[in-house]
C-alpha cells in the first residue's frame, strides 16, 4: 500500500520517512502532547470537539504553536484531502493525530520552537475484528493512572510508561488483553487509550473522570446512551463493579466501542457483545453513516491476506 503524507513543521513527507531530531524534548523528556481523532468514510468524526479539547491542553503545558485551532482544522482538512486517493484505493480509514513536542532545549527557557506534526496511523482492524464478535478481554494490572496531582490526565500526552508497564503485565497474563488502569485509591480509572464502561441493571456506568482522559468517544457514548433514553452514571467503580457487571466495553477513537466479554479471566456472562453494547455500536454506525463491525471484519481479512 502507498504510504500516506503527513504534515511535519509545514513540510509534507512520506509517513515512512517522517524524521525528528534525536535532541527534541520529545524524544529525550517525553514533553509531548497530542490529540487524535479518525475518518469514516474519508470524512473525519468531531473535529470542533478534538480541536477545543487539544486548545485545553496546549493551554496547560504552555506551548504556543504559532498558530490558532481554527488554522489548525485547515491543515487537518488539507491533510484528509491529500491522502483521499490512498485512503480510497484501499477502501481504508485511518487516525490522523495532531503531535506537538516542546522543541529542542536542554533547559525548558530554551525551547521555543515547537515540533508540529499531523500524522497518519492505520487502524489495527486484525485486533478489533474478533472482539466485536466475541468480546475481548481485560486484564486490571497493578501499574496506576496517572494522578492529577502529578499530572492532570485530562491533558492528552505521550509521557505515558505507567501506560507502557501496566501493558506488560497485561500481557503477561493474557497477550490479547486490554490493560484497564485504576487510580491510586483502588478506583477504576481507564484502558490503555480508552475509556472504560459497565452495564449493570441496564445502566451504563463509567468512572468520574478525576483521573483519566475526558475522550470525546466518551461523551459520544453518553449522548447516544441520551437519545437511545440508555440511563448513564458516572461514579467511582471498583474491580468487585467490573467482575459483576452485566456487559463491558471500552471506547476510543479507532474502534469506537469495543466489548469486553472476560476480565482478569473472570468471564462476565454467557455472550458478548450484550444487548446494550450491541445497540450503542448500531447507533454510532448510523450517526457515522457506515456499519462498524462489517468494515473492521472486511479491512481484517484485506490486512491478513497481504500479512
Amino acid at each position: 500500500m502507498e504510504q500516506y503524507w503527513i504534515w511535519l513543521n509545514g513540510e509534507w513527507v512520506r509517513r515512512n520517512e517522517a524524521k525528528i531530531s534525536m535532541l527534541d524534548r520529545g524524544f529525550k523528556l517525553g514533553d509531548t502532547v497530542y490529540d487524535t481523532l479518525r475518518t469514516f468514510n474519508g470524512k473525519m468524526f468531531k473535529v470542533e470537539e478534538h480541536l477545543e479539547r487539544f486548545e485545553r491542553t496546549l493551554k496547560y503545558v504552555r506551548i504556543d504553536i504559532g498558530m490558532g485551532m481554527g488554522e489548525l482544522g485547515r491543515l487537518l482538512h488539507e491533510t484528509v484531502a491529500k491522502n483521499e486517493s490512498i485512503r480510497k484505493a484501499a477502501n481504508d480509514d485511518y487516525m490522523i493525530s495532531t503531535i506537538v513536542t516542546r522543541g529542542i532545549g536542554g533547559r525548558i527557557q530554551d525551547a521555543n520552537k515547537p515540533t508540529i506534526s499531523i500524522f497518519i496511523d492505520p487502524i489495527d482492524f486484525v485486533r478489533y475484528a474478533p472482539a466485536f464478535a466475541r468480546g475481548g478481554s481485560g486484564v486490571i494490572p497493578k501499574a496506576r493512572a496517572m494522578s492529577s496531582q502529578q499530572v492532570d490526565p485530562k491533558a492528552k500526552n505521550f509521557s505515558r510508561l505507567n501506560f507502557v508497564m501496566g501493558d506488560l503485565e497485561t500481557v503477561d497474563v493474557d497477550p490479547e488483553a486490554f490493560p484497564i488502569l485504576l487510580d491510586m485509591e483502588g478506583n477504576v480509572a481507564e484502558a490503555f487509550g480508552a475509556n472504560f464502561f459497565v452495564v449493570t441493571d441496564g445502566v451504563v456506568r463509567t468512572p468520574t473522570d478525576e483521573a483519566l482522559l475526558q475522550g470525546v468517544s466518551r461523551q459520544t457514548v453518553m449522548e447516544l446512551c441520551e437519545q437511545m433514553g440508555i440511563p448513564t452514571s458516572e461514579e467511582k467503580l471498583q474491580p468487585y463493579d467490573v467482575y459483576t457487571a452485566d456487559e463491558a466495553f471500552i471506547s476510543s477513537t479507532p474502534y469506537c466501542i469495543l466489548p469486553i466479554g472476560v476480565v482478569d479471566k473472570r468471564r462476565l456472562n454467557e455472550k458478548a457483545p450484550g444487548p446494550i453494547t450491541t445497540k450503542i455500536l448500531a447507533a454510532w454506525g448510523e450517526l457515522v453513516g457506515l456499519d462498524i463491525i462489517d468494515q473492521a471484519n472486511e479491512r481484517a481479512k484485506v490486512l491478513s491476506k497481504g500479512s
